[in-house]
């Protein structure tokens, strides 16, 4: 049984079950937990003259009008059809399935006050990879993500599109073909859908677990820059980094060692003195990029594990509690932090290409033989450097920013979605600016033959050249960047320590 209603989920183990190893389950402890919730809601609300947000009454500005019993299931589906107002991109697929599970697993807490039946009909179309087509833009992070999480209500009450077997259709004839009838939407379960960080916390889980590939990656690709560059090893002195005393740059130094021991090019004449900031401060660089990534990913994992509904259904103490759990300032401010950090690796990595194609320390310009005739890898730092420029314009923070919404009712809010949607941007940027330098380092290091590199990067570049060979004269790059892109995925499973 794949366990979304486990006690705690990593980033990581969320990831492993959106790749449906096995078939979703709700365990009974669970159901018997979330019908208790659903009990409590449905004694207070029907106790008389008792209000309760979005429940019997309307929404944001509309909190103070009180909807009748009689339109209560009206008043969920309503919520649904009017909130489901997003444009502009589809979520990529992989995170479409990530909000899913997040919605469900929030809702498998217990302090939303849905019924079982609901998250039964959740996890059935999450079983059948049923994905309602949700867009990127409409959330402003409080109350919640709400626009794209309508979208994902939609299929639940028939409503709306979605991919299913390779075809995009009415959710009303998905539902028709799995035998599922639409939801009529009880009390508070429309709200319960909507309010929420799954569609923000869903793009973070995704960031932080590439996060992990590409700070491993940024740290080998650096060492093999660092091995064909001719660099000092004494910027990697661990007694160096233990002086700062900052983990990330003690851990980063202490990588390229491992990358570099025993690298037969160690024996060379140094060529410099001290080497450009670009190779000598990687330490402290990557290992500031390793910090911020360290805290975004607590976050996020908080997050994961955390009940974002409102209001809130406390079960054992028989109340509902209005609150503000949905604002996703701390995913925003999270998310903005991680953006700039793995954008920095981009950046310290581009200024490595363009010193190994500036024909430097006996390395021939461009990086190719009769450089004139042929440009060798001229146009690739061009592309590095576009790169970067427009990650740099991302990491403007959309966590400063705040619109007033619903007639001043929602006076402040996190434009984490926005944080989020940048993110996604970055880090595909970043791994492409590092398949751009592994590209060159791997060029530059075969005109340092007959010498190679260490033991354990020789190897990993040997596999690289059974897919990208020698740049012996010009050819298409952009089909090499894209070889490489190919090669980093394929083996983050064995970068990663």
């Amino acid at each position: 049984m794949a366990a979304i209603d486990a006690e705690h989920l990593s980033p990581a183990q969320l990831i492993s079950l959106a790749g449906r190893p096995e078939a979703l389950r709700l365990g009974s402890e669970t159901l018997h937990r979330v019908l208790g919730g659903r009990q409590v809601l449905e004694r207070l609300i029907n106790v008389p003259d008792a209000l309760y947000y979005g429940i019997n009454t309307g929404f944001g500005d509309l909190c103070d009008v009180q909807i009748s019993s009689d339109d209560i299931e009206a008043l969920q589906r309503n919520l649904i059809l009017s909130h489901a107002c997003g444009t502009g991109e589809e979520v990529p697929t992989r995170i479409n399935d990530l909000i899913q599970l997040l919605k469900i697993r929030n809702l498998a807490m217990g302090y939303s006050g849905v019924r079982p039946e609901t998250l039964h009909q959740m996890v059935a179309l999450f079983n059948a990879q049923v994905r309602p087509v949700i867009h990127t833009q409409g959330s402003l992070g409080a109350s919640g993500d709400l626009a794209p999480l309508a979208h994902l209500a939609l299929m639940l009450i028939g409503e709306g599109r979605a991919d299913y077997q390779g075809q995009r259709v009415h959710a009303r004839t998905i539902l028709d073909q799995l035998d599922l009838q639409p939801l009529q939407l009880g009390a508070k379960e429309g709200l319960a859908l909507l309010n929420g960080t799954q569609f923000s916390t869903a793009y973070g889980t995704w960031a932080v677990e590439q996060g992990r590939a590409l700070l491993e990656w940024a740290d080998a690709t650096a060492a093999l820059s660092m091995d064909a560059f001719l660099c000092q090893s004494a910027p990697l002195a661990d007694h160096l980094h233990q002086l700062r005393r900052q983990q990330g740059q003690i851990y980063t130094a202490a990588r390229i060692r491992q990358w570099l021991a025993d690298s037969p090019l160690a024996r060379q004449t140094r060529p410099a003195v001290q080497d450009p900031y670009a190779f000598r401060c990687v330490p402290q660089v990557h290992g500031a990029s390793r910090d911020a990534w360290a805290y975004a990913h607590q976050i996020i994992e908080r997050e994961i594990n955390a009940v974002t509904d409102n209001p809130t259904v406390f079960p054992e103490q028989e109340e509902i509690l209005s609150g503000g759990n949905f604002h996703a300032q701390p995913i925003a401010l999270a998310l903005d932090f991680l953006a700039i950090a793995l954008a920095e690796l981009g950046s310290i990595s581009e200024r490595r290409i363009f010193q190994l194609v500036s024909g430097k320390r006996g390395l021939p310009p461009f990086l190719v033989n009769k450089p004139g005739l042929h440009s060798g890898l001229m146009i690739a730092q061009y592309t590095a450097a576009s790169i970067v420029s427009q990650s740099k314009q991302l990491c403007t923070p959309a966590s400063v920013d705040s619109i007033v919404s619903s007639n001043g009712q929602e006076d402040h809010v996190s434009m984490a979605a926005n944080a989020a949607t940048k993110l996604y941007r970055v880090v595909e940027n970043t791994r492409t600016v590092l398949a751009i330098e592994w590209m060159t380092a791997a060029q530059a290091m075969d005109f340092r033959q007959p010498d190679q590199t260490s033991p354990t990067l020789h190897p990993l570049v040997q596999s690289y050249r059974q897919l990208v060979p020698f740049l012996a004269e010009d050819r298409i790059i952009s089909e090499d960047i894209h070889k490489t892109l190919e090669f980093l995925h394929a083996h983050d499973a064995q970068i990663i320590m």
